[in-house]
């Protein structure tokens, strides 16, 4: 975008120039009309003066937000009335012509107080919100971001080829968006999740290097960070390597931030998803918080305190102790277990540390009375325990304590500010379970039912729940910033993967069968990733929700409240799609 949308600067004066634009503010000094003039984000003043008694009387009910034209002189301004902050800070345009082209009513909210609107009303008038400077700005940085990713892969060699957004559906992890056809009737086309069997497709094509920024849409609750049609960056390579993928990724990334940010990313660290889980709780780890879960079983394999024996000596659950260098209140405390109980935690353990030296009277709280002064020492030593510090424990479910404990982690280091919020730390996770495992008792894959196991299938067979996958995600500052994998390219593999997570040969034939044949045609080796476009923007805009880098976002109940959509459709277009609704309203 060009810093002189007006165009005008010293040079032009004793010019005569015409302008347009939003009015942005209008001021009466002393009998002078001023008219600070906004395009795009940038203002230019014009003056009218009384002499002009034609537009002068014009311009005295011009109000906020109508659209106008003028034509005059451009000509200095007076000493010491420059404004640096502005483009055309030195110059003003004196009118003598002035056209109205559209008024406006009074907003509903002001666009300099728009902190003071709530996010229904903004999304209500979401054509006045991108008005707002800050909003105007993120759609731009989108904009250049998309131009820079574009860039950067056609140089790298990928061509940019677009997949059907009228598919067919396939259970991708989240429920689809379905299209009734009236000319197939009682059939129905799905909106893609993803371009994943497409994208996997065009590598039995041919075409070795493909990318696609490409709409995306799931049928699921929305989060800040989520909505049910998204943007992704689709990236797919034939005879490639995890190693390959990740280093083109790094480097897209670290272009993005030192082109648009001016910031430059360091080469990024790898974790293991164990090393991950076992050190944040989580698989998507803030690196700049400087707290980490310790593993504490080993100390209470003999307690008398059951509530911490028993996980101890179990190996699907987890005994944790996380140490906190800060005083905390028992009024936090308190607060802190009805945090955790929204995760499934039935309460929380901890140990606040007065003396370190004195383990009888130093230690505070409710269960040092049930623990032995040497399970106590060994505490204080394996935790490095220095007065003044708190222990929260986790114990029990290891899913639980894993959800509770990285949460808390998490709000623990916000609450005391420990985080360095002009910092940036991405970190890769990879080696992921193959599958996780449901409440029944049965598998669903991690990623997606087309990521190839480092297993073989003997092995996939025998131990699935200790099978991990080619699979790595890409952490930004506690946020997945994109997700990957190697594919399977072998049909008996797939259709193996398949059998594991409880897909019939006829359910398969019935849902993939096309992708399953054309596995079978010659499929090279090969793998991709896909980051999502819109959790970039928002990080890079230091923004909160994806929401305020999107032009026309839904709401958390993917709602736009602009156009009121979803709506109701007439009984007349349902009978031509063959569709009875079985929707009662209730009053």
């Amino acid at each position: 975008m060009s810093s002189k949308i007006f165009n005008l600067s010293i040079s032009d004066e004793g010019k005569t120039a015409t302008v347009s634009g939003w009015v942005e503010k209008v001021r009466d000094h002393g009998g002078v009309i001023f008219i600070d003039l906004r395009k795009d984000l940038e203002l230019v003043q014009v003056v009218i003066e009384p002499s002009e008694k034609e537009i002068f009387a014009v311009a005295e009910n011009i109000k906020n937000e109508f659209v106008i034209e003028v034509s005059g002189l451009v000509r200095k301004r007076p000493n010491g009335k420059e404004n640096k902050k502005m483009n055309t800070g030195e110059i003003e345009v004196c009118a003598n012509k002035l056209h109205i082209f559209s008024k406006s009513k009074p907003l509903p909210f002001q666009l300099d107080e728009y902190s003071n609107a709530g996010e229904e009303i903004r999304l209500k008038y979401r054509y006045l919100d991108l008005r707002r400077p800050e909003m105007h700005k993120n759609l731009i940085m989108r904009s250049e971001i998309n131009n820079l990713v574009r860039d950067f892969l056609v140089k790298k060699g990928f061509i940019d080829i677009d997949t059907p957004m009228m598919t067919k559906a396939t259970p991708e992890g989240a429920r689809d968006f379905l299209i009734p056809s009236r000319v197939n009737q009682g059939k129905f086309y799905a909106l893609p999740q993803s371009p994943q069997l497409f994208k996997q497709l065009l590598m039995v094509s041919g075409f070795s290097k493909y990318f696609q920024i490409a709409r995306c849409f799931r049928d699921e609750d929305t989060r800040k960070d989520r909505q049910p049609e998204f943007t992704q960056i689709d990236i797919e390579m034939s005879f490639t390597s995890c190693k390959e993928i990740m280093n083109i990724s790094e480097n897209l990334i670290i272009k993005l931030f030192k082109k648009i940010l001016e910031v430059d990313l360091e080469k990024f660290p790898k974790l293991t998803h164990k090393e991950s889980m076992e050190k944040y709780g989580t698989d998507k780890p803030d690196l700049r918080n400087p707290i980490i879960l310790n593993d504490v079983k080993e100390l209470f394999l003999n307690s008398n305190f059951k509530v911490f024996k028993d996980p101890a000596n179990d190996e699907k659950a987890k005994l944790i102790a996380m140490k906190l260098k800060k005083d905390v209140s028992r009024g936090q405390i308190d607060e802190y277990t009805k945090f955790v109980g929204n995760f499934g935690a039935k309460g929380l353990a901890y140990i606040k540390v007065n003396d370190s030296s004195d383990i009888e009277k130093g230690l505070q709280s409710p269960i040092v009375k049930f623990l032995s002064k040497a399970e106590l020492e060994n505490l204080v030593k394996k935790l490095d325990l220095k007065d003044g510090e708190v222990v929260f424990f986790g114990a029990g479910n290891k899913k639980i304590v894993y959800d509770s404990m990285g949460a808390l982690r998490q709000k623990l280091a916000e609450d005391f500010e420990l985080i360095d919020k002009t910092s940036w730390a991405p970190v890769w996770i990879t080696d992921f379970p193959m599958f996780d495992e449901t409440l029944e008792g049965t598998l669903t894959p991690s990623h997606h039912p087309f990521t190839k196991s480092l297993s073989s299938l003997d092995q996939l067979e025998k131990s699935p729940d200790q099978a991990l996958s080619e699979a790595y995600d890409l952490v930004l500052n506690g946020f997945e910033l994109g997700g990957g994998s190697m594919r399977i390219y072998d049909v008996e593999e797939q259709r193996k993967i398949f059998s594991l997570l409880g897909i019939s040969e006829k359910e398969a034939k019935q849902k993939f069968g096309f992708f399953l044949e054309a596995l079978e045609y010659g499929c090279p080796p090969h793998g991709g990733i896909a980051f999502g476009l819109d959790r970039i923007v928002m990080l890079m805009a230091n923004e909160d929700s994806i929401r305020d880098v999107i032009a026309f976002p839904k709401t958390q109940s993917a709602l736009c409240l602009m156009t009121e959509a979803p709506d109701k459709v007439s009984s007349d277009e349902l009978e031509d799609l063959s569709i009875q609704s079985t929707f009662e309203e209730t009053d």
